[in-house]
């Protein structure tokens, strides 16, 4: 083969380091794998960065993408901490982390489409030095000031930086604002996110190990949240008060389920029951990991839960859920029909997302919990005993 004869198939699976089969040698043959579907067509990068819950809720995008560009090859560049919200999708062909190589490969690489989610400092400026004749979201101008990439994006800003706009006026999912900041066309697609073949089997596994019984309605517990806001969550109070008005109700089984920052937390809540209500009480391990962490909650018919990953993640295994609402806003969360949102009443100060609270926490303390409880039962269809 002559130098001058060298051309490098446009196969999304060709890297020009090694056969993609055994012994086949694409550039003297063709290519083994040439279809429309393999074709590397138009390429495209996501920058989507912060928060774990962030990273998930932007994931119906993918669907969307690929009814625009039918033939095309995806990267997705995310934080090490949610690669593996992204590992198993179909849609993606290679996730990248935030890291030195990362970012070395793709100033590199000449996309079509870049798509930056993220308002951040650092994901504008990887975007303004990536190489695409089309960028979308987000950039940072020469005064290092956070700027729309296209006219799609405008409401998105805007909302971000006018509080009676996010806070009071918004009444539209985040979802559905990404959307019309990266000029796509939105359907109402669910997260991409789906358990393996070997996590299902772990889950079946599992639910072997703890007598789970399909008879018995199983309400999920998802009791903590990160500590970047750590007054996303109720107080292990709150917890034992609506897991005991749960256990008056011999068709329920209560899963506590949390991360490692939740362990202590959900040994306290565990512990506070005697026997008899331990018999009826799964703490699931918190030590495995966001996959782990999946294959617990995949266990749950419906989950309660804090506005955190906890909930994207119940949103994503379509569960029921009921999720309450305090320093951040309801509006941007879409349950796709599944559940029902709890927000303070007549509270001035709620949403704000701050992450200290100059008033003790009152709309933590303002949580309707008999409303939570009439949410679940009327779900499951159990008559409410009256006291």
């Amino acid at each position: 083969m002559n130098f001058d004869d060298l051309v490098i198939p446009r196969c999304r699976y060709f890297s020009g380091y090694k056969p993609c089969y055994s012994y086949k040698n694409c550039l003297l043959n063709g290519c083994v794998n040439e279809s429309e579907q393999t074709k590397t067509g138009t390429k495209i990068l996501i920058i989507s960065l912060d928060a774990m819950g962030n990273v998930l809720d932007n994931t119906p995008v993918l669907h969307s993408i690929k009814r625009k560009f039918p033939v095309s090859t995806i990267y997705w560049i995310t934080q090490n901490n949610a690669v593996k919200i992204l590992n198993n999708s179909v849609l993606i062909d290679r996730v990248f982390v935030w890291d030195d190589e990362s970012r070395l490969i793709l100033r590199n690489i000449k996309f079509d489409v870049v798509y930056n989610a993220d308002k951040s400092d650092y994901a504008c400026a990887f975007a303004n030095e990536i190489r695409a004749e089309n960028k979308f979201g987000f950039l940072l101008n020469e005064d290092g000031k956070i700027i729309p990439a296209n006219k799609g994006a405008m409401y998105s800003y805007e909302l971000g930086i006018d509080d009676n706009l996010k806070f009071r006026i918004n009444k539209r999912t985040g979802i559905s604002i990404l959307h019309e900041a990266f000029e796509l066309d939105y359907a109402g697609d669910e997260y991409e996110f789906s358990l393996n073949e070997s996590e299902k089997k772990f889950t079946e596994e599992y639910r072997n190990s703890i007598g789970y019984d399909r008879k018995y309605k199983y309400i999920g517990f998802n009791t903590g949240c990160s500590d970047l806001f750590p007054n996303k969550k109720m107080t292990i109070e709150q917890h034992i008060h609506l897991i005991k008005e749960f256990l008056m109700y011999d068709d329920i089984r209560i899963v506590l389920l949390g991360g490692r920052e939740d362990t202590e937390r959900n040994e306290i809540i565990f512990n506070s029951f005697g026997s008899s209500g331990k018999e009826r009480i799964i703490n699931t391990p918190t030590e495995g990991g966001l996959r782990k962490g999946a294959c617990y909650m995949d266990i749950a018919d419906a989950v309660i839960t804090g506005d955190t990953f906890g909930l994207h993640l119940a949103i994503a295994l379509k569960k029921f859920v009921i999720v309450w609402f305090g320093l951040s806003c309801a509006a941007e969360i879409e349950l796709y029909g599944r559940g029902e949102k709890l927000s303070p009443v007549n509270l001035e100060c709620s949403p704000c997302w701050k992450k200290d609270c100059p008033y003790n926490l009152e709309c933590i303390s303002q949580i309707d919990l008999d409303k939570i409880t009439d949410i679940a039962l009327g779900y499951f269809k159990i008559i409410k005993k009256v006291s």
